[in-house]
């Protein structure tokens, strides 16, 4: 398996735990359980975005493209009027 590969692998399973990090901080109820589990989802956090650092760099994920002061203004709009 490629090095590239790997690294997408990885940023793909980071992102999975992130979303079941949230899930489970939204249903917790003991405090303590709820801060491990947001400290878990922080750290996973700060790797995931480390990481996507560096495949960024080696050339191995292309963010998409930024969006458009009017784009942002439109899908505010929108969302305002919801």
């Amino acid at each position: 398996m490629r090095e590239k590969d790997m690294v997408n692998d990885v940023l793909s399973m980071l992102k999975s735990s992130i979303t079941t990090y949230a899930n489970i901080i939204a249903e917790a109820e003991n405090p303590q359980f709820r801060q491990m589990v947001q400290q878990l989802r922080n750290n996973c956090e700060t790797f995931q975005y480390d990481l996507f650092n560096v495949a960024k760099q080696k050339g191995y994920y292309q963010p998409a493209k930024q969006a458009s002061p009017a784009d942002i203004q439109e899908m505010r709009s929108q969302f305002m009027m919801s």
